[in-house]
Protein backbone atom coordinates (compact mmCIF):
# COMPACT_ATOMS: atom_id res chain seq x y z
CA UNK A 1 0.00 0.00 0.00
CA UNK A 2 2.97 2.48 0.19
CA UNK A 3 3.24 4.86 -2.29
CA UNK A 4 6.03 7.94 -3.33
CA UNK A 5 5.90 10.94 -1.20
CA UNK A 6 4.33 13.75 -3.33
CA UNK A 7 4.12 17.24 -0.72
CA UNK A 8 1.71 18.55 -2.92
CA UNK A 9 -1.41 16.12 -2.56
CA UNK A 10 -3.86 18.20 -1.06
CA UNK A 11 -6.62 17.19 1.69
CA UNK A 12 -9.40 16.47 -0.44
CA UNK A 13 -6.89 14.47 -2.77
CA UNK A 14 -5.81 12.26 0.42
CA UNK A 15 -9.83 12.04 1.58
CA UNK A 16 -10.86 10.60 -1.88
CA UNK A 17 -8.14 8.23 -2.47
CA UNK A 18 -8.47 6.35 1.13
CA UNK A 19 -12.70 6.66 0.38
CA UNK A 20 -11.70 5.11 -2.84
CA UNK A 21 -9.43 2.22 -0.84
CA UNK A 22 -12.08 -0.73 -0.84
CA UNK A 23 -10.05 -2.50 1.81
CA UNK A 24 -10.09 0.94 4.55
CA UNK A 25 -12.81 1.08 6.65
CA UNK A 26 -13.46 2.20 10.56
CA UNK A 27 -15.20 4.83 12.51
CA UNK A 28 -14.40 8.44 13.68
CA UNK A 29 -14.58 9.87 17.21
CA UNK A 30 -13.85 13.42 17.69
CA UNK A 31 -14.35 16.20 20.72
CA UNK A 32 -13.80 19.26 21.42
CA UNK A 33 -12.54 20.91 17.83
CA UNK A 34 -15.60 20.13 15.33
CA UNK A 35 -15.47 16.91 13.75
CA UNK A 36 -12.95 18.42 11.21
CA UNK A 37 -11.33 15.23 10.60
CA UNK A 38 -14.43 13.66 9.24
CA UNK A 39 -15.88 16.30 7.31
CA UNK A 40 -12.60 16.26 5.46
CA UNK A 41 -13.76 12.64 3.88
CA UNK A 42 -17.32 13.46 3.57
CA UNK A 43 -17.31 16.42 1.40
CA UNK A 44 -14.37 14.13 -0.87
CA UNK A 45 -16.83 12.08 -1.92
CA UNK A 46 -17.07 8.51 -1.72
CA UNK A 47 -17.40 8.28 1.92
CA UNK A 48 -19.46 5.37 2.27
CA UNK A 49 -16.62 3.40 1.21
CA UNK A 50 -14.36 4.46 4.46
CA UNK A 51 -17.01 5.54 7.34
CA UNK A 52 -18.70 3.46 9.56
CA UNK A 53 -19.31 5.83 12.03
CA UNK A 54 -18.57 9.23 13.58
CA UNK A 55 -19.32 10.51 16.83
CA UNK A 56 -18.28 13.15 19.03
CA UNK A 57 -18.99 13.00 23.15
CA UNK A 58 -19.04 16.79 24.32
CA UNK A 59 -20.66 16.00 27.27
CA UNK A 60 -17.88 14.99 29.55
CA UNK A 61 -20.65 13.19 31.71
CA UNK A 62 -21.51 11.42 28.32
CA UNK A 63 -18.18 11.09 27.55
CA UNK A 64 -17.49 9.03 31.00
CA UNK A 65 -20.39 6.87 30.42
CA UNK A 66 -19.04 5.81 27.01
CA UNK A 67 -14.97 5.65 27.93
CA UNK A 68 -15.11 5.74 31.70
CA UNK A 69 -14.05 7.97 34.04
CA UNK A 70 -10.96 9.75 34.33
CA UNK A 71 -9.13 9.73 37.92
CA UNK A 72 -7.52 12.87 36.78
CA UNK A 73 -10.60 15.05 35.09
CA UNK A 74 -8.56 16.15 32.31
CA UNK A 75 -10.50 15.49 29.10
CA UNK A 76 -8.09 16.40 26.71
CA UNK A 77 -5.10 14.37 27.97
CA UNK A 78 -3.07 11.09 26.60
CA UNK A 79 -5.65 8.57 29.17
CA UNK A 80 -8.55 10.38 27.67
CA UNK A 81 -7.74 9.61 23.99
CA UNK A 82 -6.31 6.11 24.56
CA UNK A 83 -9.77 5.04 26.23
CA UNK A 84 -11.88 6.90 23.15
CA UNK A 85 -9.16 4.35 20.95
CA UNK A 86 -9.35 1.30 22.72
CA UNK A 87 -13.48 1.67 22.97
CA UNK A 88 -14.45 2.81 19.25
CA UNK A 89 -11.97 0.46 17.53
CA UNK A 90 -13.32 -2.65 19.65
CA UNK A 91 -16.67 -2.07 18.75
CA UNK A 92 -15.84 -1.53 14.96
CA UNK A 93 -14.24 -5.28 14.79
CA UNK A 94 -17.38 -6.27 17.15
CA UNK A 95 -19.24 -5.44 14.55
CA UNK A 96 -17.97 -5.86 11.22
CA UNK A 97 -15.36 -8.39 11.40
CA UNK A 98 -17.70 -11.08 10.63
CA UNK A 99 -19.42 -9.62 7.79
CA UNK A 100 -16.14 -8.34 6.01
CA UNK A 101 -13.07 -8.60 8.46
CA UNK A 102 -11.64 -10.98 5.14
CA UNK A 103 -11.46 -8.28 3.06
CA UNK A 104 -10.98 -4.96 5.17
CA UNK A 105 -8.52 -3.12 7.21
CA UNK A 106 -10.54 -1.59 10.19
CA UNK A 107 -9.26 1.57 11.70
CA UNK A 108 -10.42 4.04 14.47
CA UNK A 109 -9.37 7.44 14.47
CA UNK A 110 -9.93 9.93 17.56
CA UNK A 111 -8.69 13.34 18.54
CA UNK A 112 -9.85 14.93 21.94
CA UNK A 113 -8.92 19.02 21.62
CA UNK A 114 -9.30 22.47 23.07
CA UNK A 115 -9.83 25.33 21.04
CA UNK A 116 -9.53 29.07 22.35
CA UNK A 117 -11.80 29.73 24.20
CA UNK A 118 -14.20 33.46 23.72
CA UNK A 119 -11.55 35.18 26.23
CA UNK A 120 -8.44 33.26 24.32
CA UNK A 121 -7.34 32.41 28.10
CA UNK A 122 -6.98 28.77 27.42
CA UNK A 123 -3.95 26.68 26.00
CA UNK A 124 -4.82 24.99 22.70
CA UNK A 125 -3.93 21.89 22.26
CA UNK A 126 -5.16 18.39 21.16
CA UNK A 127 -4.77 14.55 21.07
CA UNK A 128 -4.79 12.57 18.20
CA UNK A 129 -4.68 9.04 16.88
CA UNK A 130 -4.99 6.29 14.68
CA UNK A 131 -6.00 2.55 15.62
CA UNK A 132 -5.48 0.18 12.29
CA UNK A 133 -4.56 -2.61 10.62
CA UNK A 134 -2.65 -3.41 7.98
CA UNK A 135 -4.04 -6.45 6.82
CA UNK A 136 -6.95 -8.18 7.02
CA UNK A 137 -7.47 -10.01 10.01
CA UNK A 138 -4.03 -8.50 11.39
CA UNK A 139 -3.00 -7.26 14.44
CA UNK A 140 -3.76 -3.37 15.12
CA UNK A 141 -0.82 -0.48 15.14
CA UNK A 142 -1.21 3.24 17.17
CA UNK A 143 -0.10 6.44 16.08
CA UNK A 144 -0.36 8.66 18.87
CA UNK A 145 0.35 12.51 18.94
CA UNK A 146 0.37 15.70 20.26
CA UNK A 147 -0.44 19.32 18.90
CA UNK A 148 -0.29 22.81 20.04
CA UNK A 149 -2.29 24.98 18.13
CA UNK A 150 -0.78 28.02 17.00
CA UNK A 151 -3.62 30.18 15.15
CA UNK A 152 -5.34 33.21 16.93
CA UNK A 153 -8.85 32.29 15.69
CA UNK A 154 -10.71 29.03 16.84
CA UNK A 155 -11.85 28.49 13.28
CA UNK A 156 -8.64 28.48 12.04
CA UNK A 157 -7.66 25.95 14.44
CA UNK A 158 -10.22 23.88 14.08
CA UNK A 159 -9.41 23.77 10.34
CA UNK A 160 -5.56 22.76 11.19
CA UNK A 161 -7.09 19.74 13.37
CA UNK A 162 -8.87 18.37 10.68
CA UNK A 163 -5.98 18.65 7.75
CA UNK A 164 -3.47 17.39 10.85
CA UNK A 165 -6.46 14.36 11.46
CA UNK A 166 -6.53 13.48 7.17
CA UNK A 167 -2.61 13.82 6.91
CA UNK A 168 -2.32 10.96 10.06
CA UNK A 169 -4.75 8.60 8.27
CA UNK A 170 -2.67 8.88 5.47
CA UNK A 171 0.81 8.78 6.24
CA UNK A 172 -0.67 5.61 8.02
CA UNK A 173 -1.49 3.82 5.49
CA UNK A 174 0.73 4.57 2.88
CA UNK A 175 4.09 5.74 4.74
CA UNK A 176 3.62 3.93 7.30
CA UNK A 177 7.58 1.78 5.65
CA UNK A 178 9.17 5.22 5.44
CA UNK A 179 8.45 7.21 8.82
CA UNK A 180 10.82 10.00 8.02
CA UNK A 181 8.56 10.53 4.78
CA UNK A 182 5.59 9.94 7.64
CA UNK A 183 6.46 12.83 10.04
CA UNK A 184 7.24 15.84 6.85
CA UNK A 185 3.77 14.42 5.34
CA UNK A 186 1.99 15.53 8.57
CA UNK A 187 3.02 19.13 7.85
CA UNK A 188 1.05 19.04 4.19
CA UNK A 189 -0.82 21.90 3.73
CA UNK A 190 -0.02 23.49 7.34
CA UNK A 191 2.89 25.64 8.70
CA UNK A 192 5.27 25.62 11.40
CA UNK A 193 3.29 29.07 12.84
CA UNK A 194 0.07 27.10 12.53
CA UNK A 195 0.82 24.34 14.81
CA UNK A 196 3.71 22.65 16.71
CA UNK A 197 3.91 18.49 17.30
CA UNK A 198 5.70 17.85 20.29
CA UNK A 199 4.97 14.23 20.52
CA UNK A 200 4.50 11.13 18.57
CA UNK A 201 4.90 7.51 19.44
CA UNK A 202 4.70 4.50 17.13
CA UNK A 203 3.33 1.70 18.15
CA UNK A 204 2.20 -2.38 16.84
CA UNK A 205 4.06 -5.53 14.74
CA UNK A 206 4.64 -2.91 11.68
CA UNK A 207 6.57 -0.21 13.64
CA UNK A 208 8.79 -2.80 15.80
CA UNK A 209 12.19 -1.19 14.08
CA UNK A 210 10.94 2.54 14.72
CA UNK A 211 12.95 3.99 17.39
CA UNK A 212 10.58 6.25 18.99
CA UNK A 213 13.65 8.42 20.80
CA UNK A 214 14.80 9.13 16.81
CA UNK A 215 11.18 10.22 16.07
CA UNK A 216 11.39 12.70 19.05
CA UNK A 217 14.83 13.99 17.57
CA UNK A 218 13.24 14.48 13.73
CA UNK A 219 10.44 16.39 16.05
CA UNK A 220 12.39 19.01 16.76
CA UNK A 221 15.39 18.85 13.95
CA UNK A 222 12.64 19.22 11.48
CA UNK A 223 11.20 22.40 13.19
CA UNK A 224 8.08 20.96 14.07
CA UNK A 225 8.72 21.50 17.58
CA UNK A 226 11.28 23.90 20.16
CA UNK A 227 11.79 20.94 21.97
CA UNK A 228 10.78 16.79 22.53
CA UNK A 229 10.70 14.51 25.48
CA UNK A 230 11.14 10.78 26.53
CA UNK A 231 11.69 8.89 29.96
CA UNK A 232 14.15 6.41 30.94
CA UNK A 233 12.32 3.47 29.30
CA UNK A 234 12.73 5.37 26.35
CA UNK A 235 8.92 5.96 25.63
CA UNK A 236 8.13 10.05 23.95
CA UNK A 237 6.72 11.63 26.64
CA UNK A 238 4.47 14.98 26.18
CA UNK A 239 6.46 17.80 28.22
CA UNK A 240 3.25 19.37 29.55
CA UNK A 241 1.46 16.34 30.68
CA UNK A 242 4.70 14.52 31.91
CA UNK A 243 5.89 17.87 33.95
CA UNK A 244 2.51 19.51 35.17
CA UNK A 245 2.69 21.58 38.07
CA UNK A 246 6.32 19.82 38.97
CA UNK A 247 9.58 21.44 40.21
CA UNK A 248 12.28 21.19 37.28
CA UNK A 249 15.89 20.56 37.48
CA UNK A 250 17.57 20.90 34.05
CA UNK A 251 21.53 20.12 33.17
CA UNK A 252 22.23 20.43 29.98
CA UNK A 253 25.59 18.63 28.13
CA UNK A 254 26.57 16.62 25.18
CA UNK A 255 27.59 13.62 27.17
CA UNK A 256 29.84 12.53 25.12
CA UNK A 257 30.55 10.51 26.91
CA UNK A 258 28.86 10.75 30.58
CA UNK A 259 31.77 10.86 32.72
CA UNK A 260 31.76 11.39 36.70
CA UNK A 261 31.75 15.28 36.90
CA UNK A 262 28.77 15.00 35.29
CA UNK A 263 27.02 12.90 37.76
CA UNK A 264 28.62 14.50 40.54
CA UNK A 265 26.84 17.96 38.78
CA UNK A 266 23.53 16.42 39.05
CA UNK A 267 23.87 15.16 41.71
CA UNK A 268 24.76 17.84 44.43
CA UNK A 269 22.79 19.88 42.04
CA UNK A 270 19.60 18.23 42.65
CA UNK A 271 20.49 18.29 46.12
CA UNK A 272 21.13 21.41 46.89
CA UNK A 273 18.00 22.03 45.36
CA UNK A 274 15.48 20.14 47.11
CA UNK A 275 17.27 21.84 50.16
CA UNK A 276 15.65 25.31 49.15
CA UNK A 277 12.61 26.25 51.92
CA UNK A 278 10.22 26.53 48.74
CA UNK A 279 10.77 23.21 47.11
CA UNK A 280 8.79 20.11 47.58
CA UNK A 281 11.08 17.68 47.06
CA UNK A 282 8.71 14.87 46.44
CA UNK A 283 8.02 16.65 43.30
CA UNK A 284 10.92 17.35 41.29
CA UNK A 285 11.73 16.19 37.88
CA UNK A 286 15.53 15.93 37.00
CA UNK A 287 15.72 16.21 33.29
CA UNK A 288 19.26 16.12 31.34
CA UNK A 289 18.96 18.29 28.58
CA UNK A 290 20.41 18.10 25.19
CA UNK A 291 20.12 20.77 22.05
CA UNK A 292 20.69 20.07 18.53
CA UNK A 293 23.63 22.17 18.80
CA UNK A 294 25.46 20.13 21.29
CA UNK A 295 24.44 17.28 19.19
CA UNK A 296 26.43 18.39 15.92
CA UNK A 297 30.71 17.72 16.12
CA UNK A 298 32.19 21.04 18.05
CA UNK A 299 33.33 23.48 15.30
CA UNK A 300 30.75 21.94 12.89
CA UNK A 301 28.87 24.05 10.41
CA UNK A 302 25.14 24.71 10.96
CA UNK A 303 24.24 22.81 8.17
CA UNK A 304 25.95 19.48 9.79
CA UNK A 305 23.60 16.38 10.02
CA UNK A 306 23.12 15.10 13.10
CA UNK A 307 25.08 11.66 13.78
CA UNK A 308 21.81 10.00 14.85
CA UNK A 309 23.75 6.43 16.02
CA UNK A 310 25.67 8.42 18.34
CA UNK A 311 22.48 10.64 19.46
CA UNK A 312 20.70 7.18 20.52
CA UNK A 313 24.22 5.99 22.07
CA UNK A 314 24.21 8.98 24.65
CA UNK A 315 20.45 8.45 24.73
CA UNK A 316 21.19 4.98 26.16
CA UNK A 317 23.65 5.63 29.19
CA UNK A 318 21.86 8.75 29.89
CA UNK A 319 18.73 6.24 30.42
CA UNK A 320 20.39 2.98 32.09
CA UNK A 321 21.30 5.46 34.61
CA UNK A 322 17.04 6.16 35.33
CA UNK A 323 17.58 9.85 33.29
CA UNK A 324 14.59 11.59 31.59
CA UNK A 325 16.06 13.21 28.33
CA UNK A 326 15.01 16.51 26.64
CA UNK A 327 15.76 16.94 23.10
CA UNK A 328 15.76 21.20 22.38
CA UNK A 329 16.30 23.64 19.40
CA UNK A 330 16.91 26.56 22.89
CA UNK A 331 20.92 26.97 22.65
CA UNK A 332 19.94 30.12 24.97
CA UNK A 333 19.02 29.43 28.57
CA UNK A 334 16.64 31.91 28.97
CA UNK A 335 14.76 30.33 25.83
CA UNK A 336 14.94 27.18 27.62
CA UNK A 337 13.58 28.57 31.15
CA UNK A 338 10.71 30.52 29.09
CA UNK A 339 9.45 27.24 27.82
CA UNK A 340 9.47 25.58 30.73
CA UNK A 341 8.03 28.14 32.77
CA UNK A 342 4.86 27.59 30.53
CA UNK A 343 4.50 24.12 31.72
CA UNK A 344 4.83 24.54 35.33
CA UNK A 345 4.89 27.62 37.81
CA UNK A 346 6.58 25.84 40.26
CA UNK A 347 10.89 27.08 41.56
CA UNK A 348 13.18 25.42 38.66
CA UNK A 349 17.01 24.70 38.85
CA UNK A 350 19.25 24.88 36.06
CA UNK A 351 22.31 23.21 36.74
CA UNK A 352 25.76 24.36 35.05
CA UNK A 353 28.88 24.66 35.07
CA UNK A 354 30.91 27.93 35.55
CA UNK A 355 31.62 28.15 31.94
CA UNK A 356 28.56 28.74 31.02
CA UNK A 357 28.30 31.77 33.46
CA UNK A 358 30.54 33.26 31.54
CA UNK A 359 28.55 32.49 28.16
CA UNK A 360 25.64 33.79 29.86
CA UNK A 361 27.11 36.88 30.89
CA UNK A 362 28.59 37.54 27.43
CA UNK A 363 26.61 40.41 25.66
CA UNK A 364 27.46 39.29 22.20
CA UNK A 365 25.19 36.56 22.62
CA UNK A 366 21.94 38.78 22.88
CA UNK A 367 23.02 41.26 19.80
CA UNK A 368 19.40 40.18 18.07
CA UNK A 369 17.41 41.18 20.69
CA UNK A 370 16.25 44.95 21.13
CA UNK A 371 16.51 44.52 24.93
CA UNK A 372 19.82 42.92 24.59
CA UNK A 373 21.04 40.92 27.59
CA UNK A 374 19.03 42.80 30.02
CA UNK A 375 15.70 41.74 27.68
CA UNK A 376 17.23 37.93 28.26
CA UNK A 377 17.68 38.65 31.79
CA UNK A 378 14.09 39.39 32.58
CA UNK A 379 13.54 36.45 30.98
CA UNK A 380 15.38 34.24 32.57
CA UNK A 381 15.59 35.89 35.82
CA UNK A 382 11.93 37.41 36.50
CA UNK A 383 11.07 33.25 36.38
CA UNK A 384 11.18 31.58 39.60
CA UNK A 385 14.29 29.95 38.58
CA UNK A 386 18.02 29.44 39.87
CA UNK A 387 21.10 28.91 38.77
CA UNK A 388 23.12 26.24 40.37
CA UNK A 389 26.80 26.50 39.21
CA UNK A 390 29.48 24.17 39.39
CA UNK A 391 33.21 25.37 40.00
CA UNK A 392 35.70 24.34 36.88
CA UNK A 393 39.90 24.45 37.43
CA UNK A 394 41.77 26.95 35.82
CA UNK A 395 45.61 27.14 35.80
CA UNK A 396 45.08 25.14 39.64
CA UNK A 397 42.69 27.74 40.50
CA UNK A 398 38.98 26.70 41.23
CA UNK A 399 36.55 29.43 39.25
CA UNK A 400 33.60 29.52 41.16
CA UNK A 401 30.67 32.17 41.65
CA UNK A 402 32.82 33.93 44.05
CA UNK A 403 35.85 34.51 41.28
CA UNK A 404 33.56 35.67 38.39
CA UNK A 405 33.95 39.40 37.28
CA UNK A 406 31.67 40.04 34.82
CA UNK A 407 32.72 43.26 32.44
CA UNK A 408 32.12 46.05 34.95
CA UNK A 409 29.11 47.81 33.43
CA UNK A 410 26.80 44.67 34.62
CA UNK A 411 29.10 43.95 38.26
CA UNK A 412 26.03 45.92 39.82
CA UNK A 413 23.60 43.40 37.57
CA UNK A 414 25.59 40.38 39.25
CA UNK A 415 25.38 41.33 42.84
CA UNK A 416 21.95 41.81 42.66
CA UNK A 417 21.25 38.49 41.27
CA UNK A 418 23.33 36.99 43.97
CA UNK A 419 21.72 39.00 46.94
CA UNK A 420 18.35 37.84 45.45
CA UNK A 421 19.68 34.23 45.75
CA UNK A 422 19.26 33.73 41.70
CA UNK A 423 22.69 32.38 41.61
CA UNK A 424 24.54 30.19 43.67
CA UNK A 425 27.68 28.10 44.18
CA UNK A 426 27.27 24.59 44.12
CA UNK A 427 28.85 23.15 47.36
CA UNK A 428 30.43 19.54 48.61
CA UNK A 429 31.36 18.68 44.65
CA UNK A 430 34.15 16.17 44.28
CA UNK A 431 37.10 17.96 43.68
CA UNK A 432 38.78 14.88 41.92
CA UNK A 433 36.42 15.62 39.47
CA UNK A 434 37.88 18.93 38.09
CA UNK A 435 40.98 17.28 36.51
CA UNK A 436 39.11 15.48 33.68
CA UNK A 437 37.57 16.81 30.50
CA UNK A 438 35.33 14.53 28.78
CA UNK A 439 37.04 15.27 25.42
CA UNK A 440 40.38 14.09 26.79
CA UNK A 441 38.22 10.68 27.97
CA UNK A 442 36.65 10.73 24.44
CA UNK A 443 39.63 10.16 23.20
CA UNK A 444 41.18 7.73 25.80
CA UNK A 445 38.21 5.24 25.07
CA UNK A 446 38.66 5.81 20.83
CA UNK A 447 42.07 4.81 21.46
CA UNK A 448 41.38 1.81 24.07
CA UNK A 449 43.58 3.19 26.52
CA UNK A 450 43.45 1.35 29.89
CA UNK A 451 42.21 3.05 32.49
CA UNK A 452 39.78 5.23 31.03
CA UNK A 453 37.19 3.00 33.17
CA UNK A 454 38.27 5.25 36.30
CA UNK A 455 36.55 8.73 34.97
CA UNK A 456 33.00 7.42 33.61
CA UNK A 457 30.93 5.77 36.09
CA UNK A 458 30.72 1.93 36.25
CA UNK A 459 27.79 1.39 34.83
CA UNK A 460 28.52 3.97 31.57
CA UNK A 461 31.95 1.93 31.25
CA UNK A 462 30.07 -1.55 30.67
CA UNK A 463 27.72 -0.06 28.47
CA UNK A 464 30.55 1.34 26.28
CA UNK A 465 32.40 -2.04 26.24
CA UNK A 466 29.92 -4.31 25.17
CA UNK A 467 28.63 -2.38 23.02
CA UNK A 468 31.82 -0.87 21.54
CA UNK A 469 30.54 3.43 21.64
CA UNK A 470 32.25 6.60 20.96
CA UNK A 471 34.78 4.86 19.01
CA UNK A 472 35.89 1.73 21.34
CA UNK A 473 37.43 -0.35 19.44
CA UNK A 474 36.33 -3.90 20.16
CA UNK A 475 39.90 -4.96 19.70
CA UNK A 476 42.30 -3.60 22.14
CA UNK A 477 44.84 -2.54 19.80
CA UNK A 478 48.74 -3.40 21.08
CA UNK A 479 51.09 -1.05 22.62
CA UNK A 480 52.72 0.56 19.42
CA UNK A 481 49.29 1.44 18.00
CA UNK A 482 48.40 3.86 21.35
CA UNK A 483 48.45 7.13 20.77
CA UNK A 484 49.28 9.29 23.80
CA UNK A 485 46.39 12.36 24.30
CA UNK A 486 47.86 15.36 23.78
CA UNK A 487 46.67 16.90 26.68
CA UNK A 488 46.80 13.98 28.91
CA UNK A 489 47.80 16.04 31.57
CA UNK A 490 44.48 17.16 32.29
CA UNK A 491 43.49 14.06 33.94
CA UNK A 492 46.54 12.97 36.37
Amino acid sequence: MDISYNKDIGTKQKALAINLDPEIYGSFAEIGAGQEVAANFFKAGASSGTIAKTMSAYDMTVSDAIYGELKVKRYVSESRLMAMLEHEYGLVIERLAKQRGDNTTFFAFSDTVSTLNYHKTNEAHGWMGLRFQLEPNGAFNDVIIHVKLLDNDSNQQQQAVGVLGTNLIYACFYYHATPNIFLLSLMDELSKDRIQIDMIRFEGPNFEKVDNRLMSLHLVKYGFSDAALFGPDGENQQPSEALYKKHIVVIRGRFRPLINVHTDMLNTGVKQFKAEADVDKKNVAVICELTLQALKERNADESAEIDEKDFLDRVDILCSLGQTVLISNFHEYYKLVAYLSKITPLKMGVVLGYPNLEYIFSEEHYKDLPGGILESFATLFSRNVKLFIYPTLRNGVIMNCLRFYPPPHLIDLYRYLIANNKIEDISNYNETNLHVQTDIVLQLIKQGVTGWEQYVPAEVAEIIRKRCLFGYPCEVPTDHQLEEPKDEKAIN
